[in-house]
Formats: C-alpha cells, sequence, structure tokens
C-alpha cells in the first residue's frame, strides 16, 4: 500500500534528498538544550521511498555542526538497508567511512533493490545519535502481500520510541545511563518537568492502521502496549511475517515492527505506552505516554487504564512469511563458518572474546580497497572475523551478565549491518529452530539468568566490512563491536566507490585516490 499523503508535507523527504546536520536548542519534554539533529528536528524528517526495482536513493548529508559541546564531526547510517555493492554508502564511520567534518558533505548513493519496510537512519559515530541525530525511513511495497490487512499506512503512522537525556551525550559517556524522559513521536514529559504536549495518533473509528514502530533508543528497551487494543505483528525488521495478535511488545533499540491495529473501540482517547526498562519508571502525569485519539473524541488526556496483557510477544513464535527457514545444516555447529562471541566487560570496557573494538587510524574498507595488507593484518587487531564468500555463517552470542568479567547492562541487543539473518535459537529458548525462525537484523542477547546463548546464520552473499555490535550506543562508544570483513578479495574487485572519498592524512600516504 502507498502512502495516502503527498510528498509535499513537511518534514517527509523523497528517495533523492538533502539532509542537513545542525545544531538546534529544542525542548521536546520541556527542557530546552541544545542538540545534533537531521534536518533541525526531532525525530529527523521522515525519508520514504517505494520498492522499486532498480530505483536508486540519493541522500546528500550535509554537516552544519559547530557547538563544541558535542561531537562536530558526523556520519549517518541507513539502519537495515543491505546495501548491496555499496558498502562505501553504509555511513559508519570508521568501519566503510571517515566522519563527515563540519562544513562538509557525503552524497550516499545506494539502491535497497528487493528491501521494502521500516528502517530508520541515525548517527553512527561515537553516542552522537543520543543528541538527536535519529530519524525513520521507510519503503513502501505496492505489491505487499499482507496489504490486506490494514487500511491507513503513511507517515502519521509512523511511531518513534525514543529515551532521552537533559545532558549531551560526550558527558553521558559513563554509567548509569538514566534517561530523563521517554519520548513518543519526539515528545514526553520528565518527573518534576511541566505538563508539555504529547504526541496524537488520530484514528478514525473503524478503520485499521499500520503502526509502524521504531525502537529508536540510545540505551534501554521499551515495553509498547495501547490501551484495550491488541495488535498483530506483520513486520519485523523490515521483514514480513506471518500475522500473530499480541498486546504488548518489547521494542529494543534498533529494532522495528509493523503491527495492525483495527480502531474499534469506543470513540475517545486511549494511552500509548511505552515503558522504559530503567529503574523507576511511571505513567504517571502521561510520562512515557502517547495519546490514541479517535476522530470525534474530546481534545484532553485519557483516563484508560492499561490492560491484563494476555497476550505477550514471543520472539520465537514469529516466521517468516516469505521464504522461511535457516541456511545450511540443520544441526548447530554444522554451518560452513561456526564462530562464538563471547562479550565480556574489563576495565570499562566492553569486549567481544576479550577484545574492545576501538576505531582504527584508516576505515575498514579503505584498508581492504588499498590491497595494502594481508586481511589477517587488518585493524583493529583481533575485533576483524575474515569470512569466506557464499558460506553459511552461525554466530553464538552467549548472555554472560552473571559471570565475573561478563557483559553488564543485558539484555544487549546485537545488530549486523548489511545482512538479515536468521535466529535459529532466540532469547528465552533453549531449543533450535532451522525450519521457520524469526528473521531479522537485530536481535536481543536475553540474559544469562535464562541461560540465553542467542545464535544466528546468514550467508556471506555481500562482500565488505560490516559492523556487528550492541545497539546500547552507549555500549559501543566503549567496544562492544566487532567487524565481519565479508570476502574482502571480492570486496577489492566489486566495491565501486564513487566521488571523493574522505581520508585522514595517514591513509593519503597509503591509499590511491579512487
Amino acid at each position: 500500500m502507498v502512502p495516502s499523503s503527498s510528498l509535499s508535507r513537511r518534514n517527509v523527504l523523497g528517495p533523492v534528498t538533502q539532509l542537513d546536520i545542525v545544531n538546534r536548542i529544542i525542548a521536546p519534554d520541556g527542557f530546552p538544550r541544545s542538540t545534533v539533529l537531521a534536518g533541525g528536528t526531532f525525530p529527523g524528517p521522515l525519508i520514504q521511498a517505494t520498492k522499486v526495482r532498480h530505483s536508486s536513493t540519493s541522500i546528500n548529508v550535509v554537516n552544519h555542526l559547530n557547538d563544541t559541546s558535542m561531537n562536530t564531526t558526523t556520519s549517518v547510517h541507513w539502519h537495515g538497508i543491505s546495501q548491496r555493492k555499496s558498502n562505501w554508502a553504509d555511513g559508519t564511520a570508521f568501519v566503510s567511512q571517515c566522519p563527515i567534518k563540519s562544513n562538509r558533505s557525503f552524497l550516499h548513493q545506494f539502491n535497497a533493490q528487493d528491501q521494502a519496510g521500516t528502517f530508520w537512519y541515525h548517527s553512527h559515530l561515537s553516542a552522537q545519535y543520543c543528541d538527536g541525530l535519529r530519524g525513520p525511513l521507510v519503503i513502501y511495497d505496492p505489491e505487499d502481500p499482507l496489504a490486506h490487512l490494514y487500511d491507513v499506512d503513511d507517515e502519521n503512522t509512523v511511531i518513534t520510541l525514543s529515551d532521552w537525556y537533559h545532558l549531551p551525550s560526550p558527558q553521558l559517556y559513563l554509567p548509569p545511563f538514566n534517561a530523563n524522559a521517554t519520548l513518543i513521536n519526539g515528545l514526553g514529559r520528565y518527573s518534576g518537568g511541566p505538563m508539555s504536549p504529547l504526541a496524537v495518533i488520530n484514528v478514525q473509528y473503524g478503520k485499521r492502521y499500520r503502526f509502524r514502530i521504531i525502537g529508536a533508543s540510545c540505551d534501554p528497551w521499551f515495553n509498547f502496549t495501547i490501551d484495550g487494543h491488541p495488535m498483530t505483528v506483520i513486520e519485523t525488521d523490515g521483514i514480513e511475517t506471518q500475522p500473530v495478535v499480541v498486546d504488548s511488545l518489547p521494542v529494543f533499540a534498533g529494532q522495528r515492527y509493523s503491527v495492525v491495529v483495527t480502531a474499534d473501540q469506543i470513540v475517545g482517547n486511549y494511552w500509548i505506552r511505552a515503558l522504559s526498562s530503567h529503574a523507576n519508571q511511571t505513567f504517571g502525569g502521561g510520562k512515557s505516554s502517547a495519546i490514541l485519539r479517535y476522530d470525534g473524541a474530546p481534545v484532553q488526556d485519557p483516563t484508560t487504564q492499561p490492560g491484563l496483557y494476555v497476550l505477550p510477544y514471543d520472539e520465537n513464535d514469529i516466521q517468516p512469511l516469505v521464504s522461511p527457514g535457516a541456511p545450511g545444516i540443520p544441526e548447530p555447529g554444522k554451518a560452513d563458518v561456526n564462530i562464538n562471541l563471547v562479550p565480556g566487560l574489563a576495565n570499562g570496557q566492553y569486549t567481544m572474546n576479550g577484545v574492545p573494538f576501538n576505531n582504527p587510524p584508516i576505515p575498514l574498507l579503505l584498508q581492504i580497497l588499498s590491497g595494502a595488507v594481508h586481511p589477517s593484518q587488518l585493524l583493529p587487531s583481533g575485533s576483524v572475523y575474515e569470512l569466506p564468500l557464499d558460506k553459511v555463517i552461525e554466530l553464538s552470542i552467549p548472555a554472560t551478565e552473571l559471570t565475573p568479567g561478563g557483559a553488564l547492562g543485558g539484555p544487549h541487543a546485537m545488530h549486523l549491518h548489511g545482512h538479515t539473518f536468521d535466529v535459529i535459537r532466540g532469547p528465552g529458548s533453549s531449543t533450535f529452530n532451522f525450519a521457520n525462525p524469526i528473521r531479522r537484523d537485530t536481535v536481543s542477547l536475553g540474559l544469562q539468568a535464562h541461560d540465553d546463548n542467542v545464535t544466528i546464520r546468514f550467508v556471506t552473499d555481500n562482500p565488505g566490512p560490516w559492523f556487528f555490535h550492541c545497539h546500547t550506543d552507549f555500549h559501543l562508544n566503549h567496544g562492544f563491536a566487532v567487524v565481519m570483513a565479508e570476502a574482502p578479495t571480492e570486496t577489492q574487485e566489486n566495491e565501486v566507490v564513487p566521488g571523493k572519498v574522505f581520508l585522514p592524512e595517514p591513509s593519503r600516504r597509503l591509499i590511491a585516490v579512487f
């Protein structure tokens, strides 16, 4: 179903556009602070496109930042876009590119090919997106096989969930990470603050709405509910699913869902709730909330109460609608390449297999393209895993928060760039599912208290260096990442980097001009 309103609507951009990154003072919860914003708004403009074969996206990111209390360089990542043959456009600082300097720009050009669904974009430099640089990205499918389930799907049914901090991110690098407010579609209230306006989603009685929910969080996960309204899950991270009815939905940082909600209750106002996993959270005074408002209802805060929640979301019940099944031999450890990645925490840095990720002096992609070093010598040492082309990869990542030196602060949500993957053992499960596991690009690792050992599979059919990291931005900033260097030789042969490439001074002696 195509969006019902035109691209001329304010704060909606098309697939060929300019995205200005600016500093601006805003007060989304009533507390004014300087921020880093895409397009001058929070969340940033909705970028929307339509699934069309061979259609290109061209987004020129222009850096106007000058507030030195925060980072003045930047990068923008298109979360969930596979970037086939365009790893250079992935927007990942120190992996696919250098940060964009102030008063400079970077033109991202890519073809999303057969992808459709709910995505988002955000800064991929330090913890900068916690300062506000995050926004929705939706690719609509004119031939959506689930379109018969809903009537409305447009820019007004996109819902972003985010934590909000009154301090700039450079002052938040060390725990505890306690958000001042939860914002839904960029609005919220904080304890001791004013009764600031809340986001309102308007519905018409009898219609069915596809709500696209985006976990644009820096740290916590959110339990998402709508008073009196069950939800039918039909998409996870850009993958259509068999419909499953739930009444509560855990949304981790980086995750996206589409749910269908029928406006079939008495005309009125109903609370939309997103309770953060941070301590001491409350709905009192409209905190952590937005409003579902029926046409004809009075303009006032709801008085509805939360339900009993008898249909909780279970990750292990979700199945892909199209081409279900994990690749490779359907036995644990029988993929072509099997890697166990053990998270840890030592000396204030998160580690994977004992090694923290530290930004290399030269982005990984440029190291590979130069051909100057063998893939085994790629930097940062110990954080780069070379993978062969067209092989089945199995990654097992145990939760470790109870182990001495384990990765505290979980559940951690792990995101793989360049791929979706099949979760053959999900959080909360002790069994493996190879026949029809959930497919997505960001998965919770669960908890060691539940004996969780999340295991995923994917096929190396997309050459390039791809980041695999915890999507808690503060954890990533402290080393919780590795790089999957997929088919380095084929990357050298096939990756075409147009125009100028941002190179730090040392790399100019190493890498020729393209």
